[in-house]
């Protein structure tokens, strides 16, 4: 898995598009596209676009929130949230090889969505953040360690990336708690330090 972990933003579909292919040219290989509010025959045509897109620089392309999407698209995966579709529906819909991601805001979500099946965690949020609506309790260094800390007394072992308002000073601190890297939106996004982000940390 990559330290880092694009989630498409943009005002329109075809902003979403044409932001993925920025990141994915400066290095990027883990796209998120994350549509909300548009028609399911919009996500659907974005996200075959999209899976284009990916082919061409061999990146993985993960849905939000939609497995029928996923699916149709030719996704590598879906990313769910809590109160999404369920994680066994989603894996016996897209089948072993799927990536099926989960979001999580304490160590009882996490241990929920390990449950269930998920194969890797999104935590967050770690700061605050616009780009979602409804935000969970913003979880800081502390709040990562804390649920760090649990998992490893457990001896539960699973890829870990921290989202939410993260930028690039943040990332050196979050990478040294030992997780694997950072899911970022505005960070990529418009930004003509792109590629420069994208090998400092790559």
């Amino acid at each position: 898995m990559n330290k880092l972990y694009y989630i498409s933003q943009g005002v329109t579909p075809e902003e979403h598009i044409q932001n993925i292919e920025k990141v994915c040219k400066a290095g990027v290989k883990w796209i998120q596209l994350r549509l909300k509010d548009v028609e399911p025959i919009v996500y659907l045509h974005t996200a075959m676009r999209c899976r284009d897109v990916c082919d061409k620089y061999e990146a993985i392309l993960i849905v939000n929130d939609n497995i029928v999407v996923a699916k149709a698209a030719q996704a590598d995966g879906v990313h769910l949230g809590l109160d999404d579709e369920n994680v066994q529906e989603a894996r016996a819909i897209l089948g072993d090889n799927a990536i099926i991601g989960g979001t999580a805001n304490t160590y009882s979500d996490c241990k929920k969505q390990i449950e269930a099946g998920v194969d890797y965690l999104g935590i967050g949020p770690y700061k605050y953040t616009d780009t979602k609506k409804n935000l969970s309790p913003i979880l800081g260094i502390e709040g990562y360690q804390d649920i760090i800390r649990g998992l490893k007394n457990e001896d539960v072992a699973i890829p870990i990336y921290a989202i939410g308002g993260i930028t690039p000073d943040d990332i050196s601190s979050l990478l040294s708690l030992g997780i694997t890297g950072v899911a970022v939106s505005g960070m990529l996004t418009n930004q003509e330090t792109t590629r420069a982000i994208v090998e400092q940390v790559v």
